[in-house]
């Protein structure tokens, strides 16, 4: 037999290139499963260097762990690509594809064609997009439904951090992004800086509806808190200059260099004077106004002298993404130069000062007029509790803003899987041939959040969920689990709420991915030689 392929490469055939597809999706299930819910379980991730991580969000698993086997890492892809989208649904992503190529390796056994099971997902898939559509529950006005968006969020953050900590920070994720929403724009989560310090504990975390820099004043003459400030954003350099043309200059006396080195100086000085002047005709001894500098180039030791002899605190190099927060929190301009100065180019907060953490520097601006931004500062004793909340933080501003674009939301606690489970066991009926044995699957697939939801709370899962399904098909309301007790509930009467847009997207990628794993049916690894010779 001639052969097309490279001899040293690695060739699975039919039966064998499903096993090996369907094991890698069981494997990478049975990992991830056990986080799922708040009740779930955390993994730590150790690196090469003995860093640590300990987590039970999805995504930052999936990102951080070595994956090998290719179709496996061909699934964590495809989960992380649905998180990146709409900041959730990780881990659901990758049970749903487990549980679907689970269900199908029974009735491929049995002598099922792959492509029947895989048109029998296509009609279900679609039947659930529409459902989902009747299933949401709109919310016209979401952004000042505040009570709803901390539900949300609420829901998002339990099951990534501790539910105490995660009830504190729902609010603070909701407060940030309903500050920083400028009418009829979009919304831009870059305007939420989130800042670290290693301090205190977990619980200390807050909003701070203004901006918290991570660096000081770099004079120790500077006044380390100022109250009713004015506040000067500004990109233009104050510090010594040389020309940029090579230029030589000769002299012949002390005097005619005192002279030189004056003149050279003049130029960065007659720019600090202009500062210092428009300090002094706006803050005056009645209205007890005081002034603060935040610059983006640089500042030299003498104008910073000369700053600090004024009373004004002035910041040297602060980021480039602050600088554009700034006017955003403080009001006024950004400027670039120190001409024409005017009172309408400065901001205004109530409170400036500065902390300092062991040898860092940070300098909180509080106390802003309608912010459109602000600062989510995080504080832990340990690196990891922070990388952890950190995590935590991002997901559930993602989840806000969700729940804004879309004006509606799912009921949670696994509602809609149980919902489509009972619909698709009705729907079945309506579709002929094999193809049905697709939708069943694909039904019966829908079960493993609850299931799982169930079994990480320590529950019996087959009693409890042949309960909460009866439920469903009995009332035809949203019904829920209850992970303290298994029993039915009613996820919108205890606030449980899942976003819209991680189910559509869910719905949208593990099928495809499911149907076309199942479709292959030779796995060809190259060898060393693929590309050697001709």
């Amino acid at each position: 037999m001639v052969t097309v392929v490279n001899s040293k490469a690695d060739v699975l055939k039919a039966t064998q290139a499903l096993a090996v597809n369907l094991n890698a999706a069981k494997g990478l299930q049975e990992v991830m499963k056990s986080n799922l819910g708040p009740r779930g379980t955390l993994k730590m991730l150790v690196g090469g260097a003995g860093q640590i991580k300990i987590t039970k969000d999805g995504h930052v698993l999936l990102g951080e762990m070595q994956i090998q086997h290719p179709t496996a890492s061909m699934i964590a892809r495809a989960a992380t690509a649905q998180d990146d989208m709409t900041g959730d649904g990780t881990t659901t992503s990758v049970m749903f594809i487990g549980e679907l190529m689970k269900l199908a390796e029974v009735c491929l056994a049995e002598g099922l064609h792959p492509r029947l099971i895989a048109e029998g997902f296509d009609i279900a898939r679609e039947e659930m997009v529409k459902f989902l559509e009747s299933f949401k529950i709109p919310l016209p006005n979401a952004f000042n439904d505040r009570e709803k968006l901390v539900c949300v969020a609420r829901t998002s953050l339990r099951t990534k951090i501790a539910s105490a900590i995660a009830d504190q920070m729902a609010e603070v994720v909701v407060d940030a992004v309903r500050c920083i929403k400028k009418p009829e724009q979009a919304l831009d989560l870059n305007m939420v800086e989130v800042l670290h310090m290693k301090n205190k504990l977990v619980t200390d975390t807050r909003l701070i509806k203004g901006l918290v820099l991570d660096h000081g004043a770099r004079h120790p003459d500077m006044p380390k808190r100022l109250e009713n400030c004015y506040i000067l954003t500004c990109n233009v350099s104050l510090e010594y200059e040389k020309s940029e043309v090579n230029a030589g200059f000769f002299y012949s006396s002390a005097e005619q260099r005192d002279k030189l080195a004056e003149s050279e100086r003049k130029f960065t000085d007659d720019k600090v004077r202009k500062i210092v002047e428009l300090k002094k005709k706006v803050c005056t001894e009645e209205n007890k106004k005081s002034f603060v500098v935040i610059n983006q180039k640089g500042i030299d030791p003498p104008s910073l002298e000369m700053l600090a002899h004024e009373g004004i605190i002035a910041l040297r190099r602060a980021k480039r993404r602050n600088m554009e927060r700034l006017p955003l929190a403080v009001g006024g301009n950004a400027v670039n130069s120190v001409d024409d100065l005017d009172e309408d180019d400065l901001g205004f907060a109530e409170v400036v000062y500065e902390q300092t953490l062991e040898d860092d520097k940070y300098t909180f601006i509080e106390g802003v007029k309608n912010s459109f931004s602000c600062t989510v500062l995080i504080q832990g004793s340990t690196d990891h509790s922070i990388a952890q909340l950190k995590d935590a933080v991002r997901d559930g501003l993602r989840a806000v803003q969700n729940t804004i674009e879309d004006e509606a939301v799912v009921p949670g606690a696994g509602a809609f899987e149980l919902a489509g489970h009972v619909h698709l066991e009705q729907f079945k009926r309506t579709v002929l041939g094999k193809p049905r044995l697709g939708v069943e699957l694909f039904g019966k697939a829908l079960l493993t959040v609850p299931k799982t939801l169930l079994e990480n709370s320590g529950m019996d899962v087959q009693e409890k969920l042949l309960t909460v399904v009866a439920e469903r098909e009995r009332k035809g309301t949203p019904v829920g689990v209850s992970i303290a007790t298994g029993d039915p509930i009613d996820p919108v009467m205890e606030g449980i709420f899942d976003n819209f847009s991680v189910k559509k997207s869910l719905l949208g990628l593990a099928p495809v991915l499911a149907q076309q794993l199942l479709l292959v049916d030779e796995v060809i690894r190259a060898g060393k030689s693929a590309n050697a010779g001709g």
